[in-house]
């Protein structure tokens, strides 16, 4: 195996771990809420020193690449769409840091409600990040597109937990601050997923050169 095709690998390797701790991390706040485990928030909190790690090694190693073997055309695109990743997955990882604060200040009243919604909405946006860094291995269109239009299922998730905790809010001026704080929480898993779909929409720029933000994209592909 020649040694650039062992950079990739490795690339995607350490990306592969980026993605499994933030997605972690989001799993295991959301469980530390429902379940009102506060040391498994603060553990949550604990583990962003390993995404920083992760996010740092894989810029050096993309840095190195780009210096050593100039890639061309889609290897330049997947090289330089690794480095537009981990920003997003980092982000990922110092939101489910701030969740874990919510959550660890929540724990210590007792719950406003059952939490139904929000574990599905966490859920779902897992999903789209695992399968969006999926999609970046097999540089798969049409999986990236596919997230994108997901992301309409977080904003439904949003806006219905959104009414109906300002509606209990306004019935109940007691529990104001844990109200708060899962608003806080829940605006925090929708930004979540829209990195999800920041990745997909850079998937496709990878595997088409082609930059579809803010419009809706064109089928085909170049190498």
């Amino acid at each position: 195996m020649k040694k650039v095709e062992q950079e990739y690998i490795q690339l995607k390797t350490e990306l592969a771990s980026m993605c499994q701790v933030a997605t972690s991390m989001l799993q295991d706040v959301t469980t530390a809420l429902v379940t009102r485990d506060t040391a498994l928030a603060e553990n949550v909190i604990q583990r962003d020193d390993e995404v920083d790690v992760l996010d740092t090694r894989i810029d050096e190693h993309c840095l190195k690449m780009l210096a050593l073997y100039e890639p061309k055309a889609i290897d330049l695109r997947f090289v330089v769409t690794a480095l537009r990743i981990i920003v997003d997955l980092e982000r990922v990882g110092d939101h489910c840091t701030n969740i874990a604060v919510e959550v660890k200040q929540l724990n210590q009243s007792p719950p406003i409600k059952p939490y139904i919604d929000l574990p599905k909405m966490a859920e779902a946006t897992i999903g789209m990040i695992q399968d969006a860094i999926t999609a970046y291995f097999n540089k798969d269109v049409d999986a990236a597109l596919e997230i994108i239009q997901r992301d309409d299922i977080i904003d439904q998730f949003d806006d219905k937990i959104t009414e109906e905790l300002l509606s209990y809010m306004g019935s109940d001026l007691t529990n104001t601050r844990n109200v708060i704080s899962l608003l806080f929480i829940v605006r925090s898993i929708e930004r979540i997923a829209d990195y999800a779909t920041n990745i997909a929409e850079m998937i496709y720029f990878m595997a088409t050169g082609e930059i579809i933000k803010h419009r809706t994209p064109d089928k085909g592909t170049d190498g």
